[in-house]
This record gives structure tokens, sequence and C-alpha cells, in this order.
């Protein structure tokens, strides 16, 4: 007759993840904007006070994943509108200053969504606040055209 001896790992040895394995979803934060707002302003604007996420991230490896989708409405003469997300004061988009560009030629009218994504490297445990901003070049640019919803979300991804 074979005895069976009982086997010692504990939870916290058969849950744990192997040392160096990063990408673990550590925390989401998120928020909703349905009101339109409407910039005629040439320099970038906050798109939104309540269209914001503050996030902390728990280590300075941690990387933060933001998805923004919202609708953009706009009337340009020959110009274009901008936007971009921001991290505190600091405007995360390309060399250009800008995530998302949006041509409106003369006289036209464009109502289209949009969605930005964007995987930030902060090196930071303090809170971090991330939104849209927006600019256009001549014209108006609204953002939640017609009321439509708005939403930017944050995940802490484990380093």
């Amino acid at each position: 007759m074979a005895i069976i001896k009982p086997n010692n790992n504990t939870i916290s040895a058969i849950t744990a993840l192997p040392a160096g394995v990063g990408g673990k979803v550590l925390q989401v934060v998120t928020a909703t904007d349905s009101t339109q707002r409407t910039t005629t302003s040439t320099s970038f604007v906050t798109a939104s006070n309540t269209l914001s996420v503050d996030i902390t991230p728990s280590a300075t490896s941690s990387k933060i994943y933001i998805i923004c989708h919202t609708s953009f409405g706009g009337n340009t003469a020959n110009g274009q509108a901008e936007v971009t997300l921001y991290r505190d004061s600091s405007n995360l988009g390309t060399a250009q200053g800008f995530m998302s560009n949006i041509l409106i030629t003369s006289g036209t009218s464009i109502r289209t969504p949009g969605t930005m994504t964007l995987l930030d490297s902060p090196s930071s445990t303090s809170q971090l606040t991330y939104q849209p901003y927006f600019k256009v070049a001549g014209g108006t640019l609204q953002l939640n055209w017609n009321n439509t919803k708005s939403s930017i979300t944050a995940f802490e991804i484990a380093g």
C-alpha cells in the first residue's frame, strides 16, 4: 500500500506570478462626460474638467495605458482641429503637439468620433491626472458634439 503525502504549497506560491513577469492590471479608473464643449482657442485648452482621471501608480516601474473615446464637431475655414492627451501639464502628443488631427476644408462641417490610446511610462508614484486637450486653427471645435458621451479610462499595468 502506497502512502500519499500532502503537498505543502501555499496559496501565495500557487497564485504568484513568476519573477520578472509584468503586464498585470493593478487598477482601473474611468470618467465620462456628455456635455457639449466648444473652443475657438488656437492654443491647447482643457477639453473638459470632468473628462479627466486621477491615478496613483503603485510603483515607478508601472505603465499607464490610457484610452480616450470622444466625438467631435467642427466648422473651420481651411483649418484643422487638433486633440491631444495631457499628463498633468505635459502634452503627451507627437513632436507636433497633437495625437489626433482633423483637417477641415473651407465651408465644411465635420462630425466624427475619435479615439486616442497611449501607453505612458511616468516613472512616478505620485497622483497623475490624464485628460484630453484641444485647439483649432480658425473656426470652432466641439467636444461631445450634440451631447454625445465621451470616456477616458486609465489602467495601471505592472512593470
